[in-house]
């Protein structure tokens, strides 16, 4: 499909009002995505783990009104006002207006919560474009009776992609790729697709225990970190090297191969961290109980031989990734060993998910 397969026919009879509401959840890149080209093309392919418990909640209401020139919303977060989220709203509204060409047709009513607390370093960038994304298209549906289930999940897939890369895994589950790659026929730069091949059920079931080393706001914005690829020394070896993790992945995940998914999921976090630490300017965004934890890790495997790995988003905070085999084992080591480097002892469990839920409106 192309972006002009996204555009609407001509909308017949537009309702006064409605009210629509979307959960969608975050995921965890195992094959990251870090560099993007013009309106939101990914640099390279990513694969990812969509989450269950990290969501985030959002309803929109919508009323018709007489000016039509301009977009016009009220934004709520947790119940709140929160105006510095507006311009980001703004620019994603700009972005979709041709491909929703009702959106300054009816006045807002946008009220979002996360499942997780807003300072808990967990990006709700994600989560929160796809949950918007789902409740817009929804809104188009009603509209259009003849949009079919398959088209509003790629629609929403692609209008997500506007608002927030990352966010166009959040809308299927519960292993969604990326970007186009040779090796998946069905793979595009504009949505994500559910990964094609077989899965071993030892995938099915993983979890997903989140270390919260540090909550506070992100050092360097993904969009800053992304654009700092443009002219990165090892950006095309790095490109390169998404695509062979991504091949070498569709054997892992056929086999069940534990040991060589650990080194490939390892290889891409860190691969993420090397790659901001070598552009210019640089971060270092790993914190010292960072450090600590991927070590703790690591001995833990060795001694242990649980197949317990780590992952890192573009922050400090671990994802201590693990099969439902050994979930009691890990549970206690992470009690014993990992809380004490997570800022107050807090982290969060949770698991593999199956995509984002329609949720019933209440009338008022």
């Amino acid at each position: 499909m192309t972006e002009k397969d996204f555009l609407p026919n001509a909308y017949a009879n537009l309702p006064a009002r409605g009210k629509v509401k979307w959960k969608a959840p975050s995921n965890i890149a195992l094959v990251k995505y870090w560099g993007k080209r013009a309106n939101q093309i990914p640099a390279n392919p990513s694969i990812s783990f969509t989450l269950d418990a990290c969501a985030t909640t959002t309803s929109v209401e919508y009323t018709k009104k007489e000016d039509i020139s301009q977009f016009s919303f009220d934004l709520f977060f947790e119940g709140k006002p929160k105006e510095d989220f507006k311009p980001k709203i703004l620019t994603f509204f700009e972005r979709i207006e041709e491909y929703l060409p009702f959106l300054k047709k009816y006045h807002f009513i946008i009220e979002t919560s996360n499942s997780f607390p807003h300072s808990s370093g967990i990006a709700s960038s994600a989560s929160g474009m796809a949950a918007l994304a789902l409740c817009l298209v929804d809104i188009e549906k009603s509209i259009d009776k003849g949009i079919t289930d398959t088209f509003f999940l790629k629609k929403a897939s692609f209008l997500a992609r506007l608002g927030s890369g990352s966010a166009c895994r959040s809308v299927k589950g519960d292993l969604v790729q990326w970007g186009e790659h040779k090796g998946i026929a069905e793979s595009s730069n504009l949505y994500g697709v559910d990964y094609p091949f077989r899965v071993n059920p030892v995938f099915k079931n993983f979890h997903d225990s989140i270390l919260l080393v540090h909550k506070g706001q992100k050092q360097v914005s993904s969009t800053v970190g992304h654009n700092l690829m443009h002219d990165h020394p090892y950006a095309e070896r790095r490109f390169a090297q998404a695509h062979d993790n991504l091949d070498k992945l569709k054997k892992v995940f056929e086999s069940g191969d534990l040991e060589e998914f650990v080194n490939i999921v390892e290889s891409e976090a860190l691969t993420l961290h090397a790659m901001m630490m070598t552009s210019m300017p640089y971060f270092v965004l790993m914190k010292p109980d960072t450090l600590q934890i991927i070590n703790k890790i690591w001995n833990f495997r060795e001694e242990t031989n649980v197949p317990i790995c780590f992952t890192l988003d573009a922050g400090a905070n671990v994802h201590v990734l693990y099969p439902e085999s050994v979930k009691e084992k890990v549970t206690q080591f992470i009690q014993d060993e990992l809380v004490a480097h997570c800022e107050n002892g807090h982290y969060i469990c949770d698991r593999i998910g199956s995509g984002a839920k329609k949720l019933i409106v209440h009338e008022e």
